[in-house]
């Protein structure tokens, strides 16, 4: 063959294979369809095997709608396609199709997650649970943590552990307000589930889930120095612990006191037991994880956005000065009665979570075509809902940037969720430790601003990558009142 017809055959070639690579990531970029009537909606997959990963996680400066979601609504509209962390997802900023989504649970939807969340958190919690199984997980939890645990011995111990934590912050230069508050959750939530004092052991189990929480939504890509690696080792790290520790506790002669072990250990018992060793460590795993990470981030930004709206500190501490005085004894505990009068307590709680945004993105899956505003969502497919895009619609929330707990005056508690704010869920996925969490909060603020005044060190800057995060800290210092 002469040099000529080999340099014209390779160029045939090579234009053959660069049309080829053309065709293959127009396909992936759009997915062979477009957002016309009864088919797709729009969309981009971005590039191959990252998709549109990068941009999802990329920090946001602002408590506005982050930019991944903003740009997308712009360009496409509410509802639309994108891939993330090797996940083709439908992701849903629309209140209608968020709320046929929620209502339909284990019905039209069941609950889905990515791989790499469900790896790292485990497969046998109580989130991937369907059916019988998760009633008996949520009402095996809610013996625990359920509104008579609430009133007769949560109340307080909660109260308890916030003075005792509020004292060691005395005399301090400073206390970075996130980690302090994550350490005596985690420490309230260990005693209640498995009776282990994490501070008598040098904070060893608390210490696990820090690298354990980093990696519960990163690309799963398990090599050494990756964030889905850390993970996954703090994960084992976790579940050695907390293996040992039953295998102990079946061992050891019955106890009075009854905590989420013996719980485990009367079911694990029973000849037909619905519930076996790995489903009762995983959900170990999930309920200390919402105490270690979630309640704290709220309890930071409320201590965040209270520092910077001096008029709600005012009336926040004035609704809890006002307790104390009509008690006969001013330094007794908070009676049930006194917690369930807090009501500006509620509201402040509840625009904090609003705008924290705390549980960034929600996941199912569509047991069925579902078509909805000219669009078909085809069975099986992988749905993410914000509800950050819920609660900063300025439809609903009037100026929703602004702090403000007053919108909550006239405003029906949200006791169990609803398409506007979702902040602990909705539905028969209500956070089965709303309640909890909320007593936590409340009881941490009336002995916050009972007892003490403090001062901000830093400014707390608050960023979402996608959740909320303060990268510097938010340190303060704790002063007795004058």
């Amino acid at each position: 063959m002469s040099s000529m017809h080999y340099f014209a055959a390779l160029s045939v070639t090579l234009l053959g294979a660069i049309l080829l690579l053309i065709h293959l990531a127009f396909k992936w970029t759009n997915g062979g369809r477009t957002g016309k009537e009864g088919m797709l909606p729009p969309g981009s997959r971005g590039l191959p095997l990252l998709g549109e990963t990068l941009e999802f996680f990329a920090a946001s400066p602002t408590l506005e709608l982050v930019p991944f979601f903003k740009r997308r609504l712009e360009r496409f509209g509410p509802i639309f396609r994108t891939n993330i962390i090797g996940e083709d997802l439908i992701v849903s900023l629309d209140p209608e199709l968020n709320a046929l989504v929620l209502q339909q649970e284990e019905r039209g939807f069941q609950i889905w997650y990515p791989s790499s969340f469900m790896r790292v958190l485990g497969a046998s919690n109580i989130v991937s649970a369907l059916g019988p199984l998760h009633r008996h997980i949520r009402n095996l939890v809610l013996r625990l943590f359920g509104p008579e645990a609430l009133r007769l011995v949560l109340l307080h111990d909660v109260q308890r552990s916030a003075r005792d934590e509020l004292r060691s912050w005395l005399d301090r230069p400073d206390v970075e307000v996130k980690t302090a508050t994550s350490r005596m959750i985690f420490g309230i939530t260990a005693r209640k589930l498995i009776s282990h004092d994490d501070a008598a052991s040098g904070g060893s189990l608390c210490k696990c889930f820090d690298a354990w929480t980093k990696g519960l939504l990163s690309f799963p890509l398990c090599v050494p120095g990756t964030a889905f690696y850390k993970s996954m080792r703090g994960r084992q790290n976790v579940m050695k612990i907390l293996k040992r520790q039953l295998d102990e506790r079946r061992s050891a002669a019955k106890r009075k006191t009854v905590d989420f072990f013996d719980l485990v250990i009367d079911e694990l018992n029973k000849p037909n037991p619905i519930m076996n060793e790995n489903v009762a460590l995983d959900l170990l795993l999930l309920l200390l994880f919402a105490s270690h990470e979630t309640t704290s981030i709220g309890l930071t930004a409320i201590i965040k956005f209270l520092t910077d709206n001096p008029k709600a500190l005012q009336e926040l501490t004035d609704e809890h000065e006002k307790i104390v005085e009509r008690r006969v004894d001013p330094d007794s505990d908070i009676t049930w009665e006194e917690y369930k009068s807090m009501k500006f307590t509620s509201h402040v709680i509840h625009e904090s979570l609003r705008m924290a945004n705390i549980a960034p993105v929600v996941f199912r899956q569509a047991n069925h075509d579902v078509h909805i505003k000219g669009y078909t969502i085809p069975e099986g497919s992988k749905i993410m809902i914000c509800p950050s895009a819920a609660h900063l619609n300025s439809d609903v929330y009037e100026d929703p940037l602004a702090f403000n707990p007053w919108r909550w005056k006239d405003t029906p508690e949200p006791v169990g969720g609803s398409k506007d704010f979702m902040a602990f869920g909705i539905g028969l996925r209500l956070c089965v430790g709303a309640d909890f969490a909320k007593l936590q909060m409340a009881m941490f603020l009336h002995c916050l601003v009972t007892n003490y005044r403090w001062k901000a060190i830093s400014k707390g800057k608050m960023m979402f990558y996608p959740g909320l995060r303060f990268p510097d800290g938010f340190r303060i210092q704790l002063l007795t009142k004058a």
